[in-house]
């Protein structure tokens, strides 16, 4: 490979989200595996905005662009001044959008769901990005996804045809060198394997409903749902959904803290509609959680025979799985093996390894 591989650090600074999440790991294991292709890789940097922080890498250059173009919004940053600034290189985006006038480029887009689940976004965010991933298909050299679900929806709705999209899917051993923080089981007066963790997310396809409907019955009055992430009881309660007595919100909580929530958790129930990947599930067993998730999108695929699952439009389905895995121990034992082992097929080394092997094809 002749040109420098240039990370699209745009992310760095901004609130931290699953893809963010993916996007700095990618990178830290990219700088790992330089470190073994010694003499086999291209220049790699990381081009950030000005004023923000980020991990130390040992190979991958750290730039920080022009200080005046932290002014900029991030935008205008990525469409205009990163590939100005770096119209030699070949730009890595690995958060959905990237420069639309740099050919040499490859861009993660890591699902349809502006196409597949309109209604959990706002119309002027679906028309941006289907605008800016009309484009993106089109002009970029590879387009990368993090499943086969992802790749059949992306060519499904014309992002891309099937021969410009690499599948690289996440891992998901970052959780095993996180210290855990047991403090919110104290906070929220949780017992152990009592609870389950679900997410805090009002987006529709999400489907957190069917949660607070399944815990409103009798079967799981002694069971808490803990909810974690930036939506309160008052952001269901205005979208009309009744929150029962025994779902706790755990808010915006630290790695550490998410940690030690899975690691003393019941379950982790993930009742999606679609996703495009699904990182909690795999996170979850990792760390000994059983999981139980709803058939669909690529949750079959990245969860296996290694989850229960439970028809997400049946609250009762999900009272029926959750005191099974909770209650029956010659069900859950295997479960948090077989889980364990699935989690060990996905790690962020055989990510990047996958990443790097597709950019030196084209870079």
């Amino acid at each position: 490979m002749d040109k420098t591989i240039a990370f699209n650090g745009k992310f760095f600074g901004a609130a931290p989200t699953g893809v963010h999440r993916v996007a700095e790991q990618l990178i830290g294991a990219t700088d790992a595996l330089i470190a073994e292709q010694a003499g086999k890789c291209a220049d790699y940097a990381l081009v950030i905005r000005d004023r923000v922080e980020v991990p130390p890498y040992r190979h991958i250059l750290c730039v920080r662009e022009n200080p005046l173009a932290h002014r900029m919004h991030r935008i205008a940053w990525e469409q205009c001044y990163l590939p100005l600034a770096r119209r030699k290189d070949f730009i890595l985006n690995l958060c959905n959008l990237g420069p639309l006038f740099h050919r040499d480029s490859a861009t993660m887009i890591h699902d349809a769901q502006v196409y597949s689940a309109p209604d959990s976004y706002s119309r002027p965010f679906r028309l941006w990005y289907k605008l800016l991933f009309f484009f993106i298909g089109k002009r970029h050299k590879i387009i990368f996804t993090v499943s086969e679900f992802s790749k059949t929806e992306l060519v499904r709705y014309g992002v891309a045809p099937a021969q410009k999209i690499v599948v690289v899917h996440n891992g998901c051993d970052h959780v095993l060198g996180i210290r855990p923080d047991e403090g919110k089981l104290a906070a929220l007066g949780l017992d152990a394997k009592r609870y389950v963790l679900a997410l805090a997310n009002t987006q529709k396809h999400k489907n957190i409903a069917v949660l607070l409907q399944a815990f409103a019955r009798p079967e799981l009055a002694n069971v808490t749902l803990v909810l974690f992430g930036g939506a309160t009881s008052a952001d269901f309660e205005h979208l009309g959904h009744t929150v029962p007595s025994n779902v706790r919100f755990a808010g915006r909580i630290s790695d550490a803290e998410l940690v030690g929530l899975m690691s003393h958790a019941g379950a982790l129930a993930f009742p999606s509609l679609t996703e495009g990947f699904g990182l909690p599930p795999l996170e979850a067993m990792a760390l000994g959680c059983p999981v139980v998730a709803a058939p669909f999108g690529a949750l079959p695929e990245v969860c296996g025979h290694a989850a229960l699952y439970a028809d997400p439009f049946s609250p009762e389905a999900w009272c029926s799985q959750i005191r099974t895995v909770l209650d029956d121990e010659a069900v859950r034992q295997p479960l948090v093996s077989a889980g364990r082992r699935q989690a060990g097929l996905f790690t962020w080394k055989r990510a990047a390894q996958r990443l790097f092997d597709a950019l030196k094809a084209v870079a």
